[in-house]
This record gives C-alpha cells, sequence and structure tokens, in this order.
C-alpha cells in the first residue's frame, strides 16, 4: 500500500495556532514528522496544537516571532534545532490578517504588512532553514497561497499584490535550489471550512459553492492532506507548483 511517511523528518509550520495551520500541523505529526510550532500571539492555541502533536506520539517544540524578521527567524531556527534538529518541511502559512477594501480605501500600511507576510517571511525562512536542506539534499518547502491571485476580485488587492510577490520569489527559488533535492511548491486553498465554521454552523456557503465545479466548500483536512502529499517523497519530482486545493473554482490555464 502506497502511504505518507515522515518519520524522522522535522516540519516547521508557521501560523500553526491559526485554524488551518492547527489542521496541518497536526496532519504532519499524524504521518510521522516532528513539529516546531510556530506562533503569533496566541500561545494557548499554540499550546493545545502542541498537546495534540505530543498524543500522537510525536515530539514538537513551540517558538514565536516576527517571520520577516532575519533576527527573530534565526533565533527560532536556533531553538527548533537545539529541540528537534535541522527543519526538513518548511510550512510557510502565516499571513497578517485585515479588513479588505477597495484600492482607494485600503491602507498603505496593508500592503507593506502583506509583503512583510507573503514576500518576505519566504525570502527570511528560505535563507534560515534551506541551507541544511541543501547539506542533507532533501527538502521541502510548502507556501500556502490562495485562489485569489487568480480571482482578483474587489477588495482583495492587497492581499492578491502580496501573494502574487510570494509566487515569484517561490518560482525562482525552485529554480535555484532544485538540484539540491529540494522542492518549493504552493497550495492555494479556496474558501476553507474551518473548526470556527463548524462551530458556529456556517459551513454552508451557497453563493460561493454554487460556482465550484465540485459544489462545496473544501475542508481544512483536505488542505492539510495535499501538504502532506507535498512534503513526502510521492511528491519527489514535482516542484515550482502552484496548485490549487479548491474543488476546480479556478483552475490554471496551459
Amino acid at each position: 500500500m502506497i502511504g505518507i511517511d515522515l518519520s524522522g523528518k522535522v516540519a516547521l509550520v508557521t501560523g500553526a495556532s491559526g485554524q488551518l495551520g492547527r489542521v496541518m500541523a497536526v496532519t504532519l505529526a499524524r504521518a510521522g514528522a516532528d513539529v516546531a510550532v510556530h506562533f503569533n500571539n496566541n500561545r494557548q492555541s499554540a499550546e493545545k496544537v502542541g498537546e495534540e502533536i505530543a498524543k500522537l506520539g510525536r515530539k514538537f517544540v513551540l517558538v514565536t516571532g516576527d517571520v520577516a524578521d532575519p533576527t527573530a527567524v534565526e533565533a527560532m531556527r536556533e531553538n527548533i534545532v537545539r529541540e528537534l534538529g535541522d527543519v526538513d518541511i518548511l510550512v510557510t502559512n502565516a499571513v497578517a490578517q485585515y479588513p479588505w477594501k477597495p484600492v482607494l480605501d485600503q491602507p498603505l500600511a496593508d500592503y507593506e504588512s502583506q509583503f512583510r507576510t507573503c514576500v518576505l517571511q519566504n525570502v527570511v525562512m528560505a535563507k534560515a532553514f534551506t541551507p541544511s536542506m541543501i547539506r542533507k539534499k532533501w527538502g521541502r518547502v510548502i507556501a500556502i497561497s490562495t485562489e485569489c491571485i487568480m480571482q482578483v476580485f474587489p477588495t482583495q488587492s492587497a492581499y492578491t499584490a502580496g501573494k502574487k510577490g510570494m509566487d515569484a520569489v517561490l518560482r525562482v527559488l525552485a529554480k535555484e535550489i532544485g538540484e539540491h533535492g529540494i522542492t518549493v511548491n504552493q497550495v492555494a486553498p479556496g474558501w476553507t471550512i474551518s473548526e470556527r465554521d463548524r462551530a458556529a454552523g456556517t459551513e454552508q456557503q451557497e453563493h460561493y459553492s454554487k460556482n465550484v465545479p465540485l459544489r462545496r466548500r473544501g475542508e481544512d483536512q483536505e488542505i492539510a492532506n495535499a501538504v502532506a502529499f507535498l512534503a513526502s517523497d510521492l511528491a519527489s519530482f514535482i516542484t515550482g507548483v502552484y496548485l490549487p486545493v479548491c474543488g476546480g473554482n479556478v483552475m490554471p490555464g496551459v
């Protein structure tokens, strides 16, 4: 039977205390990886993620810090290496939250925050964590993107600008470090059902689902499954990919 086995691997998930981050971190642990759980402000939520990982028999460490600050990320790296070892699987999921507004009303600070958490996060994280992957001749970089960069709907300008910039950085990175056995890919969720939706009973959003070929919203676990696949040896010859996981709501052309 073909399966996903990440035993002996160390994963770092940024923004792992959030709705989707938690599921990705726990899924990687379920596949056998030890996990560094990054959080920004919500330590309590991160601790709960760590407890779930520990129940699976895997090791974890909690780390915090500005993902676009080289000094903070270096301190994070040292902590992870000390507790778990070198990072093999890097999942860049953290992103700044802010109200979506039309271009003419969107504060410049929101564009700057998206640049930091989308573009600079991936640059700083790559500088910190891919050198050890290069030494090992194995590594996975998986960034969480969005279907929005293909839709570019009104009020999405700051968000899509940051994610499109991230896309370019990651495609270049894939070409630069691929010779070392490192893959660089992006997972692009649609409007995903999370625990927050389940608690509120808001899973069904017909105005969205009616336009999705599969006629439903995706589950957070389905996004995490795609991340686990790309992290595994089953995806060893896949790199430079922007992978929508959105039921066909967007379809990249050829």
